[in-house]
């Protein structure tokens, strides 16, 4: 049977906690360190390497029964450690779950567990083939969607976040594509005041998380 690796001390040890069986664990105590680089394919294992059932990907038309469902939908973003960033602050802020995309997109590897400190292993990340597809059935099911781009008038500050709402942010660089633009309800931005005028995808999602998560 097919198995996954997590590295780290805060990603080995929730996903002790959490949804997927752990089959072995090597530690710096019994394991030589370049042997735990070797199995974890990266130096920043932290001492400690697992061996775990394969990740269980949610199913994505469940995330959005609650009422007062929060949902980030990413478009594209394939740095794994942004996408770990987000999920770890998606499940701080309380979401209901991350929807990504099934081609070119980062998927829940070991560094993107590694990057949300082992939050994977407790919030629902479902795969989508068509985030277009998926959005137009989240408005059909009564859910608000928010696009963030950088360029929107209409500043998140002015937004109803409550009830059910689906945020969705772009891939690094290319920001939404012009479909799952179009499937928005409102394009939005993230005023900023520094000589950067954009905040980098994982940043983004997490100030218009818990914008929303008081909203709600």
């Amino acid at each position: 049977m097919a198995a996954d690796i997590v590295y780290g001390r805060n990603p080995v040890r929730e996903a002790e906690r959490g949804r997927r069986g752990v089959r072995r664990v090597w530690t710096a105590a019994d394991t030589d360190p370049a042997e735990l680089t070797r199995l974890a394919g990266s130096p920043d294992h932290q001492g400690v390497v697992a061996e775990v059932d394969p990740y269980p990907y949610a199913d994505p038309t469940a995330l959005l029964r609650a009422p007062d469902a929060l949902v980030v939908a990413l478009d594209q973003v394939q740095d794994p450690r942004n996408l770990g960033a987000i999920c770890r602050s998606a499940e701080a802020a309380g979401a209901a779950g991350v929807v990504i995309c099934e081609r070119r997109a980062a998927a829940v590897t070991p560094a993107a567990c590694k990057a949300s400190a082992g939050a994977v292993e407790h919030l629902d990340v479902a795969r989508v083939r068509n985030l277009a597809d998926w959005l137009a059935s989240a408005r059909e099911g009564g859910a608000w969607v928010y696009g963030a781009d950088a360029g929107a008038e209409a500043p998140y500050t002015s937004l109803d976040l409550s009830g059910r709402v689906v945020l969705v942010l772009g891939g690094e660089g290319g920001g939404l594509r012009p479909r799952v633009a179009a499937g928005c309800d409102v394009l939005t931005s993230i005023p900023t005041t520094g000589r950067v005028g954009s905040l980098n995808v994982s940043a983004a999602a997490a100030v218009l998380m818990f914008a929303a998560s008081r909203a709600a």
